[in-house]
């Protein structure tokens, strides 16, 4: 059985940081396409950023210079730093992974940054 937990979450302060995590059972990060998406109340969900398994790095413009996504292929954990956090910013992030298995997702994990 594949599992996703994501944790890292917390409340902070314009311009502060936090770093999410995410570790898999049941599927290898190292063979997989991981990504992270975020949805704020009211809002549709927004993807974040996405490493390949060849390790390609890619965001959105929201987010670009002010998030980093790495992975840990030993820990079989995926995470993402977050710097400069803006109260827009404020969402449950999501991890994602899509391998030859099948698509997966974690529970979330909730991000709130205040003014």
């Amino acid at each position: 059985q594949v599992q996703l937990v994501e944790s890292g979450g917390g409340l902070v302060q314009a311009g502060g940081s936090l770093r999410l995590s995410c570790t898999a059972s049941g599927i290898r990060f190292s063979a997989s396409f991981i990504n992270w998406h975020r949805q704020a109340p009211g809002k549709e969900r927004e993807w974040v950023a996405s490493i390949s398994i060849g390790g390609t790095t890619n965001y959105a413009n929201s987010v670009k210079d002010r998030c980093t996504i790495s992975r840990d292929i030993a820990k079989n954990t995926v995470y993402l730093q977050m710097n400069n956090l803006k109260p827009e910013d404020t969402a449950v992030y999501y991890c994602g992974a899509i391998s030859q298995g099948g698509a997966f997702q974690g529970q979330g994990t909730q991000v709130t940054v205040s003014s």
